[in-house]
C-alpha cells in the first residue's frame, strides 16, 4: 500500500468520501488516504492526526514528496484536539483501530465536532462500541459493508446526525443495515464468531478467573447470534 495504490478498506472508506469534502482524517498513519484522495481530485483540503511520532512525521515526507503541504496539514496531537473550527470539517475518517478507540476519540473530542460532519468509520474489531457511540449521540448509520482482506473481515460504517434516530442493542452488535441485508459475508462472519465464542464458553468450567462480566457479555452476545442466524 502507499499513497497511490491503497488497500482494499481504505478504498472502501474512500468511496464514501464525498468530492468536494475538507476531510479530517484521525489516526492518519502514513497519511496514504488524504494523499490519495487529493491526489484524484476528490477532497478540497485535509487534515491529517497522528498521535504517534514516527508515522506522523512518514506522513510530512510523503505529503512533501507530492507537494501537497498547501492542501494536507500533517498535525501531531490525539484524536479531534488537532482540529481547529477554521477548518471547517465536513468528513471525518477514523480508520484501522478497534471499535472501543474511536469511541474513546469521539467521546474526548466531541467538542471539536459540530455535529454537521459525515463519519466514517472502519473499526477493526469491537464495531459495536462505535455504534454504540452513534446511537447515544443521535446518529444515524447511512451506509454499512462488509469487505475481507487478507483474511480479515472489516466493517465500514458512515453515519451522520439526524433527529429520532433509534437503535436496539441488537442493531448496534450487527450493524443495522448489515443486518437487513444478510449477505454471504455477514452470515460467514457470524457463524465463524459463534464457534469461537462456543469454544471459550466450554473453557468456563475450568477457569476459575473469569469476570462475571465477562461471562454475562459472551453470554448474551451467543444467544443474540444464535437467535439471528436461526
Amino acid at each position: 500500500m502507499n499513497e497511490q495504490t491503497l488497500s482494499q478498506r481504505l478504498e472502501r472508506v474512500a468511496a464514501q468520501v464525498p468530492h468536494g469534502a475538507r476531510l479530517a482524517d484521525i489516526g492518519s498513519d502514513h497519511g496514504y488516504l488524504p494523499i490519495a484522495l487529493t491526489l484524484r481530485g476528490v477532497i478540497d483540503c485535509a487534515v491529517a492526526g497522528e498521535v504517534a511520532l514516527t508515522p506522523f512525521h512518514s506522513a510530512q515526507r510523503k505529503v512533501r514528496k507530492n507537494a501537497l503541504e498547501a492542501v494536507i496539514d500533517v498535525r501531531h496531537g490525539s484524536g479531534l484536539t488537532v482540529l481547529k473550527s477554521s477548518d471547517a470539517i465536513s468528513v471525518v475518517t477514523l480508520c484501522g483501530m478497534g471499535g472501543e478507540t474511536i469511541r474513546d476519540i469521539l467521546i474526548e473530542g466531541q467538542q471539536h465536532l459540530t455535529g454537521n460532519e459525515l463519519l466514517v468509520l472502519q473499526p477493526n474489531v469491537r464495531e459495536w462500541v462505535a455504534r454504540g457511540w452513534l446511537a447515544e449521540h443521535g446518529y444515524q448509520i447511512v451506509h454499512e459493508e462488509l469487505l475481507e482482506e487478507n483474511a480479515f473481515t472489516y466493517e465500514v460504517i458512515v453515519a451522520r446526525r439526524a433527529e429520532g434516530s433509534r437503535y436496539t442493542p441488537q442493531q448496534c452488535y450487527f450493524g443495522p443495515l448489515l443486518m437487513a441485508e444478510r449477505s454471504a459475508l455477514f452470515l460467514a462472519k457470524w457463524r465463524l464468531n459463534l464457534q469461537r465464542k462456543q469454544r471459550v464458553m466450554a473453557h468456563w468450567p475450568k477457569a476459575k478467573d473469569v469476570p462475571e462480566s465477562k461471562r454475562e457479555e459472551i453470554g448474551q452476545q451467543v444467544r443474540w447470534i444464535t437467535e439471528m442466524l436461526g
